[in-house]
C-alpha cells in the first residue's frame, strides 16, 4: 500500500514570498470520477479524492481588492459594460493544469519508487499513471475532434454490415425490412459525414499563438502567458453566458487559450479562458516581469524573446513543436 506524502515544491519568489504547490495525496492513490458540465455535456474527469491544493504565502507588493476589476472593457470596441477580467475566469482550466500537475507527480513517484528498488509500489503507482493518461487522452481527443474521426469510422463499419443486411433482405424478398434499411444507412452517411468534417476542421486547425508566449488581453489589458489551447471554445454554456462569448465576432467556434495571468495585475484571477480573437502578441521582444505560481511547473524557463519554453510533457499534451527563436539581429 503506497504511504501518503506530501510533496511542496517552491516556484516564483515574489517580494519576499513564495509560491508553492502542495500535493496531497491519500494512502492508496484511488481515484475517482468528477462529473462536470463543459461543452454543454457532462465529463469524467479522473481525480484524485484529495485534490492538489494551490497557496500563497508572503506580499504580493501590493494591494489588491478581489475581483478586480483590471480595466474598463467598456471602453474598447463596444464591449458589454458588465463585464470584467474576471467573467474569464475559468475552474475547468485550472482543473486541466491540476490534473497535468498530478500527472507529472506521479510519473516522478514511479521513478523514485524504481531507483529505490520499491518495484511493487512503483507497479502500483504506474498502474494508477496509466489510468489518469488513459483518462486525459480520451478527453483530450473528444475536444480536438479525433473523437469524431473515430465516430466516422465506427458508423463507417455500421453502415458496412446494413449493406449486407440491405442484400439479404432484397434477396428474401422482404422489402419493408430492406427500406427500414435503406433509411438507416442515409441517416449514418450523413452523420458519418458531418462527423469527417468535424474531425478535418480540428486536424487543420491554425493557432495564432503558441504555447509558453506572452500575450495581453485586448479588452481588458492584463499580460498573461499561453498554457493551453483548445480548436473551439470547450466551456459549458453557462460558462459561456456570463462571459459573452456569443457576443464575439467569431462566437465560440474559434481557438481558445488557457492563459496564466500575471499575479501583479490580479492575484485572484491565476487562470483564464480567453477567445483568440480577444488577445494580441507584443510588438518585440517582452522581457519584463511576469510572476505565476505554476510557471515553474510548465516552462524550464524564459527564452531570448521574453516568452516562456514549455516542457516537453506541456508539448505533447497540445501536439505541438517546439518553438525555435529566430536569432536577434544586433545591429538593427
Amino acid at each position: 500500500m503506497v504511504q501518503c506524502a506530501s510533496v511542496s515544491t517552491l516556484t516564483t519568489s515574489l517580494s519576499g514570498g513564495f509560491y508553492g504547490f502542495t500535493a496531497l495525496w491519500g494512502r492508496d492513490f484511488q481515484v475517482m470520477r468528477k462529473t462536470q458540465s463543459r461543452s454543454g455535456s457532462d465529463r469524467n474527469v479522473l481525480w484524485h479524492q484529495c485534490a492538489p491544493r494551490v497557496f500563497f504565502t508572503g506580499q504580493f507588493g501590493m494591494q489588491r481588492q478581489r475581483n478586480l476589476r483590471v480595466e474598463a472593457g467598456w471602453l474598447f470596441k463596444g464591449s458589454d459594460p458588465g463585464l470584467n477580467a474576471s467573467s474569464e475566469r475559468s475552474e475547468s482550466a485550472n482543473e486541466d493544469i491540476l490534473i497535468f500537475f498530478f500527472q507529472l507527480d506521479l510519473a516522478t513517484r514511479v521513478q523514485f519508487a524504481l531507483n529505490t528498488e520499491q518495484y511493487e509500489i512503483a507497479q502500483q503507482l504506474r498502474d494508477k499513471l496509466t489510468e489518469v493518461e488513459a483518462e486525459v487522452v480520451r478527453q483530450q481527443e473528444a475536444i480536438r475532434g479525433s473523437t469524431s474521426k473515430s465516430e466516422a469510422q465506427d458508423k463507417a463499419l455500421s453502415m458496412i454490415r446494413l449493406r449486407a443486411d440491405l442484400q439479404k433482405a432484397v434477396e428474401a424478398e422482404n422489402y419493408a425490412l430492406a427500406a427500414e434499411l435503406r433509411d438507416e444507412i442515409n441517416k449514418l452517411e450523413a452523420e458519418s459525414l458531418a462527423a469527417s468534417a468535424n474531425a478535418l476542421v480540428y486536424e487543420n486547425i491554425q493557432y495564432a499563438f503558441r504555447l509558453g508566449q506572452k500575450v495581453r488581453h485586448k479588452v481588458f489589458g492584463y499580460s498573461g502567458v499561453i498554457c493551453g489551447m483548445d480548436p473551439v471554445c470547450c466551456e459549458s454554456s453557462s460558462w459561456r453566458e456570463s462571459a459573452g462569448i456569443d457576443k464575439l465576432t467569431r462566437g465560440s467556434n474559434q481557438p481558445f487559450y488557457q492563459v496564466l495571468v500575471d499575479v501583479h495585475v490580479d492575484p485572484n484571477l491565476l487562470v483564464a479562458y480567453v477567445p483568440e480573437e480577444n488577445l494580441l502578441a507584443p510588438d518585440g521582444p517582452n522581457k519584463g516581469r511576469f510572476d505565476h505560481p505554476y510557471l515553474s511547473f510548465l516552462f524550464y524557463g524564459m527564452d531570448a524573446a521574453g516568452d516562456f519554453i514549455p516542457i516537453k510533457q506541456l508539448r505533447e499534451k497540445y501536439n505541438r513543436p517546439r518553438h525555435e527563436v529566430p536569432p536577434i539581429d544586433e545591429d538593427a
